[in-house]
């Protein structure tokens, strides 16, 4: 790219190289606008004669081409690309959604000296409307064997971003406690609905229950008969590990234990299991305040019925200091 003089008659379809305001110091064009016949016409009835301007060389791509490139390379899902001035585009989500972003790729694209990439939060939740990414390119130009190193590297490991739409979520609740479990529901049901408000959401199924190993195993197997897409266990008590009574309870009706403990606070005894591809959660404590919490991280995801491993609930230490 090379910056040159020109004449206003001659400097349509060129690329401004710098800002022109008018006398009383309103905006006329912008940097990075490609002059159209329309503009020179208006650049000489302002008393205008030649204007700064760049000249792609061969081997660069304009940065709003380049930007829109990269912009239909790196997302999936609930997505709609909106071009902007100045080389950048922007990513919205279409529908409510979990924003998954593979943080590794984004590190190595954004290493490159061409383009670099803003995303919203792994496993974070977008309503639709919301921007989840811009692309941004340097001034003016890519080099287009910069541009296809990028694209290589996307087309080869995949997308950056996906949008995984959230539609119609069912949440199941277990309220349960030692003595009595509509106890558990008084304290826990109003701070529940407000905190699955936040997702557009409410409770689908409820049920209380005496924090039994049996009476709490069959409360969920009843809640898994509902399909839900995710069960939440709001206890009065703290667990121990998956030994005490909710964790055997989930063992009991087939529940694959992932994880317990998570690396957020507040949150810690997280205890996560899966019935076939319906997480459950037991979070003591989460449900007392609705404050953010683990279960503000790890709703998202399951909402949009991503699969949350242990190893990925882990990966939330960084940032998992809430308070």
């Amino acid at each position: 790219m090379k910056a040159l003089t020109v004449g206003v008659r001659e400097s349509a379809g060129r690329i401004l190289c710098c800002t022109i305001f008018r006398a009383g110091g309103r905006k006329l064009l912008a940097k990075g606008h490609v002059i159209s016949d329309e503009d020179v016409r208006l650049l000489e009835t302002e008393g205008m004669e030649q204007v700064w301007v760049t000249q792609l060389e061969d081997g660069e791509v304009s940065e709003d081409e380049a930007v829109s490139i990269v912009a239909q390379t790196i997302g999936c899902g609930a997505v709609e690309i909106k071009l902007a001035a100045g080389g950048r585009a922007n990513i919205f989500a279409t529908e409510d959604c979990c924003v998954l972003v593979d943080d590794e790729l984004l590190k190595q694209i954004n290493c490159t000296a061409s383009i670099v990439i803003a995303t919203a939060l792994n496993f974070s939740y977008a309503k639709a409307g919301q921007r989840i990414a811009t692309i941004k390119s340097a001034p003016f130009a890519v080099a287009q064997a910069q541009l296809e190193a990028v694209i290589s590297i996307l087309k080869e490991r995949g997308p950056i971003l996906q949008a995984r739409p959230i539609r119609a979520p069912q949440i199941g609740v277990l309220y349960s406690d030692p003595m009595n479990g509509d106890r558990a529901r008084q304290l826990f049901d109003n701070i529940m609905v407000q905190r699955l408000e936040k997702f557009n959401t409410v409770p689908a199924f409820a049920l209380t229950t005496v924090e039994d190993e049996a009476q709490t195993a069959r409360a969920l197997q009843h809640l898994l008969r509902s399909r839900p897409t995710a069960i939440l266990v709001a206890s009065t008590t703290a667990p121990a590990g998956p030994d005490d009574v909710i964790g055997r309870a989930m063992s009991r009706v087939g529940c694959h234990i992932e994880k317990f403990l998570a690396p957020v606070e507040p949150g810690n005894l997280l205890l996560l299991g899966y019935k076939d591809e319906v997480p459950i959660i037991s979070a003591p404590g989460c449900f007392r305040s609705v404050r953010s919490n683990v279960v503000d991280l790890v709703l998202p995801p399951m909402l949009s019925r991503y699969h949350l491993s242990g190893w990925e609930l882990a990966t939330l230490g960084h940032g998992g200091l809430l308070c």
